[in-house]
């Protein structure tokens, strides 16, 4: 996504205010992107599931399709009039998020946007819930949109997390770090650095192991962990040219510090990894994540690992 030349929106057809078109028009303006607007649509009444599926029902949805694709052009106009190449497209598929991974990858967009809003633990739980299955099956970088402004000078906080070997390969913190620094480059922002760590984990981690005594005072302990930390959070963020102040190492769970310190900081956008802890269980990935999305005062930005590959059926016959 350094080179970002194909944006694709995600657009709510049931909504007057339209966030993420808003800010992909602006990352577009910003970098000469083309921009496509995209309607995923579903009407299980439509389907022809449940009743035989006759001519007058595919009829009717692409009558339905041509409907979307007419509201579309109307939002397009404006942004058009305003020097963007924008493109304009509705799919009949189902469910949504696999219709949006679908046809992410088709159009080999660079980026994908949509709008985010609060949802309930019961929700997530279900798994019913697209933000938290995007996050999960979208291989293009994600950008979950909320309806806020951006300041003249936004700030990208890149969350990154350069001790966990196992969970992640080193490389996606260089990422998301490279990635921060192009948006902000582009829009005249700053990029700030972000890492925590428990310290509860800590000690628990340091006597589990033999070459520390286990009698050694916790202090101690999360004194020789922090440093660990510390050692390696400079190294990255030196590497990059974050220094100084711009450069966050906290104490705590991310969940938790990662939303004070965006709110603290007004960060416009925090860029941060989603991953497994190994390549087979996928179920898990963006856990820390989508926790973390609930409480985030500004937009969240997700990116994978080059590894990581969509469970999503591309070929799937939901797609018209």
């Amino acid at each position: 996504m350094h080179n970002i030349k194909q944006i694709m929106c995600v657009i709510d057809p049931t909504a007057d205010a339209q966030p993420a078109m808003n800010r992909a028009a602006w990352l577009a303006r910003n970098t000469g992107a083309k921009l496509e607007l995209y309607v995923c649509y579903y009407n299980e009444y439509l389907a022809g599931d449940r009743l035989f599926d006759s001519p007058s029902l595919e009829k009717a949805r692409k009558e339905v399709i041509a409907g979307q694709e007419k509201f579309l052009e109307k939002l397009a106009e404006p942004l058009r009039a305003s020097g963007i190449v924008v493109k304009t497209s509705a799919s009949w598929d189902h469910p949504l998020y696999e219709g949006i991974v679908r046809r992410a990858i088709a159009t080999h967009a660079d980026v994908v946007f949509k709008d985010t809003h609060h949802h309930s633990a019961l929700a997530r739980a279900l798994l019913t819930n697209t933000d938290w299955n995007l996050i999960r099956t979208c291989p293009v970088p994600l950008w979950l949109v909320k309806p806020r402004e951006f300041t003249q000078h936004p700030v990208f906080l890149a969350a990154i997390d350069p001790l966990n070997e196992h969970d992640k390969p080193a490389a996606l913190d260089d990422e998301i770090l490279v990635l921060a620094k192009t948006l902000a480059e582009k829009s005249k922002g700053e990029v700030r650095a972000f890492h925590s760590y428990d310290p509860r984990i800590a000690v628990a981690t340091a006597t589990a192991n033999a070459y520390i005594p286990v009698s050694l005072p916790f202090d101690e302990i999360e004194e020789q962990m922090r440093e660990q930390h510390e050692k390696r959070f400079k190294e990255i963020t030196q590497f990059h040219g974050i220094q100084g102040d711009k450069a966050h190492l906290v104490a705590g769970l991310t969940h938790e510090e990662l939303p004070l310190l965006a709110s603290n900081l007004d960060a416009a956008v925090v860029v941060m990894g989603a991953v497994a802890r190994n390549r087979w269980k996928r179920l898990f990935i963006g856990a820390t994540a989508e926790r973390t999305l609930e409480h985030l005062p500004c937009d969240l930005l997700i990116v994978k690992p080059d590894w990581f590959r969509t469970p999503v059926n591309l070929s799937s016959d939901k797609a018209a």
